[in-house]
């Protein structure tokens, strides 16, 4: 077995946990960690489809004349990784506020019981 398939089947499992959570959980804070394990997958997933073996990481030095196309990994995978993990943040924080703060005013965070508080 391959690292390639090693992370290719972490990622997966990652997204079947994440998804497995998301469907069987009703406690709003356990709804964020499979949001955030799913998330997490697909990050994985998205890095790994970005890697090209034998090729080289696209930090640009001074010496640059050597330096082709082909010879370099995709720099875009890696960016759009990191948007969505600096996004992902920024809402498991909000899950994880409102999951708090619900569970303060109403006394559970059992989505079944947020009915109550439609306008």
């Amino acid at each position: 077995m391959t690292v390639a398939n090693i992370i290719l089947f972490a990622a997966a499992a990652l997204i079947l946990i994440g998804l497995v959570g998301i469907l069987t959980r009703r406690h709003l804070l356990r709804l964020a960690l499979a949001f955030t394990l799913a998330s997490t997958g697909l990050n994985l997933l998205l890095v790994w489809t970005g890697y090209l073996g034998g090729r080289k990481a696209p930090i640009i030095d001074t010496d640059i004349k050597g330096l082709v196309a082909e010879s370099i990994v995709d720099p875009l995978p890696q960016a759009l990784v990191l948007t969505a993990i600096v996004i992902g943040v920024a809402v498991s924080a909000l899950f994880i506020v409102v999951g708090v703060l619900t569970s303060r005013f109403m006394g559970t965070a059992d989505v079944r019981h947020l009915r109550k508080l439609k306008w």
